[in-house]
């Protein structure tokens, strides 16, 4: 073959060769924005421009675990050493919430001193596996970000924990030095109770089975737990939100319907006190034009 058939056949190859190979990564802008969300098939970053938070003075019951976190947060803004921090327990105690109220604080910290800004990404649970991708675009960049996955867990056949743990230490290239990863989990250890017990009954060696489940949570340096909170802070987090909104209730008659409320759904927690404050308000025709999100 020769000539112009040839040439047209190499064109059709390399057509091919072209839609085989993966897409490569687009260059992100860190300036676009302060908060990013990781695409995975694309793998690129989309800009957020308006973050669904709760205000940090919102956040009722959790103050150790807040005041730990916003430390270890803006010692890493200022490029100093901080860990990994894993925020695990109760449902709606607002595990998510105060990771991105921290981000909002230290942000706030950061332009009082003339620094540039700590950059919040947020990549899905079933993406954890390109996480060595997005390190890829993040490390060559100026600024500081905190990589963020909420509810983090992992099924018996799921395997991508491995990638995680190689990322966090262990790599050959490892965690960048401008990266820091928060993660919020129902568990302490991220696998199931039964997967590890499953473990420990059919390995040949029992303890390096577990240990091999378990070590994922110890690449975090930083646990926070949280855990079902009291009708007190139940209560002080209904009045909080209530005071934010002006909505006009008596406090008596608003403790006596949160607790009601509360009851009838099996649970005290920051979303179920969303949830009533959601309720009251739209029986008195307040408006929550711009509401925070319900703690997570």
């Amino acid at each position: 073959m020769q000539g112009p058939d040839l040439g047209a056949l190499l064109a059709r190859i390399a057509d091919a060769l072209e839609r085989l190979a993966p897409p490569q990564a687009a260059r992100a802008d860190f300036i676009a924005a302060d908060a990013f969300v990781w695409h995975a098939d694309g793998q690129y970053l989309e800009p957020v421009p308006r973050v669904s938070r709760v205000e940090m003075d919102l956040l009722k019951g959790i103050d150790r675990t807040r005041d730990q976190l916003l430390d270890n947060t803006l010692r890493f803004a200022r490029g100093l050493p901080a860990n990994n921090a894993l925020l695990w327990g109760a449902r709606g105690m607002g595990k998510s919430s105060l990771v991105k109220a921290a981000h909002a604080s230290v942000n706030t910290a950061m332009a009082a001193e003339g620094k540039p800004p700590l950059k919040l990404v947020e990549i899905h649970r079933e993406d954890i596996e390109t996480l060595p991708a997005l390190m890829g675009l993040m490390r060559p960049a100026p600024f500081r970000f905190v990589v963020f996955c909420d509810d983090l867990s992992f099924d018996a056949d799921d395997t991508s924990y491995k990638s995680l743990k190689a990322v966090l230490e262990g790599g050959i290239e490892g965690r960048p030095d401008n990266v820091i990863f928060y993660a919020t989990s129902n568990r302490r250890h991220l696998l199931a109770r039964e997967m590890v017990e499953n473990e420990r009954s059919t390995a040949i060696n029992p303890g390096e089975a577990v240990e091999e489940k378990v070590s994922l949570s110890d690449r975090f340096g930083l646990w926070l737990g949280f855990h079902k909170c009291s009708q007190d802070d139940y209560l002080a987090m209904v009045v909080a939100y209530a005071a934010h909104f002006a909505i006009p209730l008596d406090t008596d008659t608003m403790r006596r319907e949160a607790l009601e409320w509360s009851t009838t759904r099996g649970a005290r927690s920051g979303r179920t006190a969303w949830q009533y404050v959601q309720d009251v308000a739209g029986r008195l025709g307040v408006s929550l034009s711009e509401p925070p999100a319900a703690p997570r």
